[in-house]
């Protein structure tokens, strides 16, 4: 059992509680199981019986009655509800719906789940985190394949503009990815990260430009807002994300990507690899469709930067 050492006055000691506003409701965003931590070392001895309960099972105290809760805890009904006033929550109602929004994060992120999944499986950690990168580009394949990306690869040959919006842990150095390899096919474009930016950009549009959205969940709002709003002024707009996603129903084109993470939660997510793939198709797409430009525009990049350099045929281009 894992308490986060901090004292928390007890409630006797002082005329305000742990959480001031305990009478209140407070965001619906509040992580309880936090709040239960922080707040147990200095509970009373029956109330940490409470919070030990509720952390070692989150699901099972969340579906339980109040009289289920005190009887395991061994502690009585009354203490339950002072523990949930203690908390932050009105009442034992509302604790129990904290939980069970808690609980519905994934098993994968509380203790059981976690430590399992680290030490379920005898192979190294190279191997794990390999086979979870190989096992996401594998369902990329066979969605991408498939994608029809003509619309999106013309969007991008005839845009006088392309700006690429990207936010988030990926996304954002995926974005400027996006206008390195843009950038080696003669595109003019530029990326933004910042959400107000990104609304500025999208209010100058045309007809004439392209936005490039990468959200691998396509549910960040300040996106969302910021490719309708480039709409409204009649931009297209590709996304890089999940089909079934409100970026994907937002946008006229969509470059597929498919987000599984595991119950390996200490590795970064593999679905970086899955958008950079997709990021890959697209531009060589792109690439084909122009060879003749697209080769004479690589030439040339070859050769500045070997006589800057030096180096063999087959070094990277730029990288």
């Amino acid at each position: 059992m894992l308490f986060i050492n901090k004292r928390v006055p007890h409630p006797s000691m002082s005329t305000v509680a742990p959480f001031a506003d305990a009478a209140s409701p407070g965001p619906a965003g509040v992580d309880i199981v936090a709040r239960i931590a922080e707040c147990a070392p200095g509970l009373r001895p029956a109330e940490r019986h409470v919070a030990a309960l509720i952390l070692d099972d989150l699901a099972s105290a969340a579906h339980a009655s109040i009289g289920e809760l005190a009887q395991r805890a061994g502690v009585s009904i009354a203490t339950v509800t002072r523990f949930a006033k203690t908390v932050g929550c009105r009442d034992v109602r509302e604790l129990k719906l904290r939980l069970a929004q808690a609980a519905a994060v994934g098993e994968r992120f509380l203790r059981g789940g976690a430590s399992a999944a680290l030490h379920g499986s005898p192979e190294p950690l190279a191997t794990r985190v390999f086979e979870e990168v190989q096992a996401a580009l594998a369902r990329s394949h066979d969605l991408l394949r498939q994608a029809p990306l003509a619309q999106a690869v013309a969007a991008l040959r005839d845009a006088r503009m392309i700006y690429a919006f990207g936010m988030g842990g990926g996304s954002t150095a995926l974005a400027d990815e996006l206008r390195f390899r843009l950038v080696r096919l003669g595109r003019p474009v530029a990326s933004y990260q910042d959400s107000l930016l990104q609304r500025m950009v999208a209010s100058t549009v045309s007809r004439e430009c392209a936005i490039v959205a990468l959200s691998v969940s396509g549910r960040v709002p300040e996106l969302l807002d910021a490719c309708r709003i480039a709409r409204d002024y009649g931009a297209t707009v590709i996304a890089l994300t999940a089909p079934a996603s409100p970026l994907a129903r937002l946008a006229d084109c969509v470059v597929p990507i498919v987000a599984s993470e595991t119950d390996f939660i200490y590795k970064p997510s593999s679905s970086r690899y899955a958008m950079m793939m997709a990021l890959d198709v697209l531009v060589t797409e792109l690439a084909a469709s122009q060879p003749d430009e697209s080769r004479e525009l690589l030439r040339r990049m070859k050769h500045v930067l070997d006589a800057h350099r030096g180096g063999g045929e087959r070094q990277p281009l730029g990288d």
